[in-house]
């Protein structure tokens, strides 16, 4: 049981260090941290957001599933293939996997209204580093989404989510400029890292 505990309390952890890169990659001080942290107790009441899932699927996806994105890079590859109501998305890498420029993958496209680049989103993501193949951070893993504004993210994924439809499912292959230029230790990722995410929109405001 020891064992078990230790392990999943350093998963925690480690989730957290990368949330928190994630959410601190873009803002330039300590206030700006602080006054985006602030904003998420309002926008469950905004006008335009949508209903979020308190949950995501968990389960694997078919092994037979058809990658709805394939993407050769300036070195390596990849294929994606999107998450669905009730399986985790999947992303093969062939490593290691680099991009010049980030590039971003509508898989499927939601219904929902248009993500505004400051709204405030609830997602299900995966992030994938393209050196190793190796999954960094999953709130698919942990079966709960995340909420945060998108102005207070790494540009890779604001790109990714900013202009899309709630309800779409996406994926972005993310330069190291546009993700950890100086690299995150406590996740494995190394200056000069391109980065994969796969992402599912619950909700905007």
């Amino acid at each position: 049981m020891g064992a078990v505990n230790h392990s999943y309390t350093r998963t925690v952890f480690l989730a957290a260090s990368v949330l928190l890169a994630l959410l601190t990659g873009a803002c330039s001080s300590d206030s700006d941290t602080s006054s985006a942290a602030t904003s998420t107790s309002s926008a469950s009441s905004a006008a335009g957001a949508a209903a979020a899932s308190s949950t995501c699927p968990t389960a694997t996806p078919d092994a037979a599933a058809t990658p709805g994105w394939t993407l050769a890079g300036d070195s390596g590859s990849i294929a994606v293939v999107g998450s669905t109501d009730t399986a985790a998305p999947a992303v093969t890498v062939e490593t290691p996997f680099t991009v010049a420029e980030t590039q971003v993958e509508t898989l499927t496209a939601g219904d929902g209204p248009v993500v505004a680049a400051d709204a405030e989103v609830s997602v299900c993501y995966m992030g994938v580093n393209g050196r190793t193949g190796e999954t960094f951070d999953s709130s698919f893993e942990r079966g709960a989404p995340v909420e945060f504004p998108l102005d207070g993210v790494v540009a890779g994924f604001q790109k990714a989510i900013a202009g899309q439809t709630v309800g779409s499912t996406v994926a972005v292959a993310v330069t190291s400029a546009d993700g950890y230029a100086s690299g995150n230790p406590a996740a494995g990722i190394e200056p000069g890292d391109s980065l994969i995410f796969a992402i599912s929109i619950l909700s905007a405001s």
